[in-house]
């Protein structure tokens, strides 16, 4: 076998999946992993412990593997020692998702015989069947993973199947207990942060204005995030006069997922949150600034999108660069709501 050859993942292989660290990114990496599930690939993912709630709702994977290593974090021994423990498990095959040099390492240290991955940073040896990415064909981030199950040489651009979370009767009356919520009814829920920053999030007025034309004091908006969200949850409490409640930083994300596939819209922010709703299949309002709708869109034909499209987006800045924030302040709260109304 040469150093780029291109067999496909025989039957009832053993696959090592190397996951991304971002929440959102994980649930387009699920399209890939139907991919191979239908191949006869057993999958098992080492992935951070914060996107294992995910991964543990995708019925393609057998074993969720927490990953110990933190953003950024080298740690070249620690990862050699993982990869030689790993070696135990004989795996047939690894797909490394992000496109660092070092994530590349643990397969290599666990003597996985076939390594797949985009070239990224000079990973030859690391991997030995290299993909090369062509960004103008495969513009979305969830065709990039998919294309990894194909030959290298192959040109057409892969289907997307479905992303899918489970959530049970049981699970969402549990979540909802824990919470002090009724056990009944649909909400309407905002997910108004964004872990990338600023510029991906919706202002808090804008929410606040919106959550009184959807909710009341009777049946309040429920706002979801994480703890880095909590203020900006308060501030569009505050701001909305009852018709709305913050649970930022008051759920785990297990939870956050059983409440979502409970809600009858949610209207949110290119976020994790955003792909979870989307993977649940929920009614989905998707607010884009300073990302793209076209390299990450929410892959449910329940999403609407909803861009201003100004001249200078998308940056894919963490602050608006140019500081008049158009692409979210233009946004006013009467253009999203006016795509929950029925089309005529």
């Amino acid at each position: 076998m040469t150093a780029n050859s291109s067999p496909r993942v025989h039957k009832s292989s053993r696959t090592l999946i190397v996951a991304p660290s971002w929440i959102g990114d994980t649930i387009l990496a699920q399209p890939l992993l139907s991919r191979l599930a239908a191949q006869g690939a057993i999958i098992d993912v080492l992935a951070p412990g914060w996107s294992a709630p995910l991964l543990q709702r995708m019925p393609e994977v057998n074993r969720v593997i927490k990953s110990p290593f933190g953003h950024g974090d080298f740690a070249f021994s620690k990862r050699r020692e993982l990869g030689r423990k790993l070696a135990a498990e004989r795996y047939d095959a690894a797909y490394v998702l992000p496109n660092s040099w070092k994530s590349a390492l643990v397969p290599f240290f666990a003597g996985i015989p076939l390594r797949i991955g985009y070239q990224g940073e000079a990973r030859y040896g690391l991997l030995n069947r290299r993909h090369r990415l062509d960004k103008n064909a495969l513009p979305q981030l969830a065709q990039r993973y998919a294309r990894l199950a194909d030959p290298t040489d192959t040109t057409t651009v892969p289907e997307l199947p479905a992303v899918r979370l489970t959530s049970g009767t049981e699970q969402q009356h549990s979540a909802r207990s824990a919470m002090g919520l009724a056990l009944d009814g649909a909400p309407v829920i905002f997910c108004p942060g964004a872990e990338y920053g600023p510029a991906k999030r919706w202002p808090a007025h804008h929410f606040a204005t919106l959550a009184q034309k959807l909710g009341s004091t009777s049946d309040p908006v429920w706002i979801l995030g994480s703890a880095a969200d909590v203020a900006v949850g308060e501030a569009i409490v505050n701001a909305a006069k009852g018709c709305a409640v913050n649970l930022c930083g008051r759920t785990s994300l297990e939870q956050a997922v059983d409440l979502i596939a409970t809600a009858r819209l949610v209207v949110s922010n290119d976020s994790g949150l955003m792909h979870v709703a989307a993977a649940l299949d929920r009614p989905l309002l998707a607010l884009y600034g300073s990302s793209s709708p076209v390299y990450t869109p929410p892959l449910s034909s329940h999403a609407k999108i909803v861009s201003m499209n100004v001249e200078c987006s998308p940056c894919f800045k963490r602050e608006c660069p140019l500081g008049h924030f158009k692409c979210m302040e233009e946004m006013v709260p009467e253009i999203v709501l006016n795509l929950t109304r029925p089309s005529n």
